[in-house]
């Protein structure tokens, strides 16, 4: 979709989602799906911990992911994945050949810090 043809959003709609900071605290392969993918937990801080599958593989290995922090969406509904309930979106960029770079705060913050 083209910049001109994206549909804008005011800042009450983009305040309601919920950008949070948080710590992978574990990973590891997501055997049960069908793309390569990791399942991790997250520490949001006051938050909580929530569990998610990222397609992040290219890029990472789970040993190197704990402890990273990274900037995830936690307030879309829980959504099954194969045998999880994913409770948050890590966000990424995803490159032209599909690699999903994680987006990280420039230096380390309060887990649950909102971004926005």
């Amino acid at each position: 979709m083209e910049q001109s043809e994206q549909e804008e959003l005011n800042w009450n709609e983009f305040m309601r989602v919920e950008i949070r900071v948080g710590t992978i605290i574990s990973a590891e392969e997501f055997k049960e799906v069908r793309n390569p993918a990791y399942k991790m937990i997250v520490d949001f801080g006051p938050f909580g911990t929530k569990k998610t599958s990222a397609q992040i593989t290219e890029l990472y290995n789970p040993e190197e992911l704990i402890g990273k922090q990274v900037i995830a969406v936690i307030n879309f509904p829980p959504k099954q994945i194969a045998n999880i309930m994913s409770e948050c979106l890590v966000l990424g960029g995803v490159g032209n050949n599909k690699e999903v770079t994680l987006i990280q705060p420039e230096r380390k913050v309060e887990n649950g810090t909102r971004i926005g």
